[in-house]
């Protein structure tokens, strides 16, 4: 199976050096619509509901103090299928073109990031799970 460094590498690969927080918003669209598209998880790591949006920490980790991401030296697209290159494609067609904040205002819109925060005030850190189910039940109800 991929790896959340897989996707973020081929999202790379495909539009070029951004932001992290864009990155961060693509791999967590790219796994929700796998969820809907495919009826699979895309990557096992945990998404996180924090204070920008979702973030999947082990890929926060690894770019830490970068405003730009240019590479993820532990990414391997060739890892993805066939299927999964074709739906974080159309995740990239989508959203692609958007910018960061547009992105983490998106989310902050959308039940799953608004449910796993419930109860915590605007801003205040959290690490709590967006759930596969969540994700599954929102964007397939779009």
């Amino acid at each position: 199976m991929a790896n959340v460094f897989d996707v973020a590498e081929y999202i790379l690969r495909k539009l070029g050096p951004m932001p992290a927080m864009k990155l961060q918003k693509l791999v967590y669209y790219s796994q929700a619509w796998s969820l809907v598209w495919d009826e699979a998880a895309l990557f096992d790591e945990e998404i996180q509901a924090w204070a920008n949006g979702p973030v999947v920490r082990p890929l926060y980790d690894d770019h830490r103090g970068l405003f730009t991401v240019r590479k993820i030296a532990k990414g391997n697209p060739e890892a993805l299928t066939e299927s999964q290159r074709e739906t974080v494609d159309g995740v990239l067609k989508f959203y692609g073109q958007q910018s960061s904040q547009w992105l983490s205002d998106l989310t902050h819109q959308e039940a799953p990031w608004k449910d796993a925060r419930s109860g915590i005030p605007a801003g205040e850190p959290s690490n709590n799970p967006i759930s596969h189910a969540a994700m599954s039940e929102y964007y397939g109800s779009l």
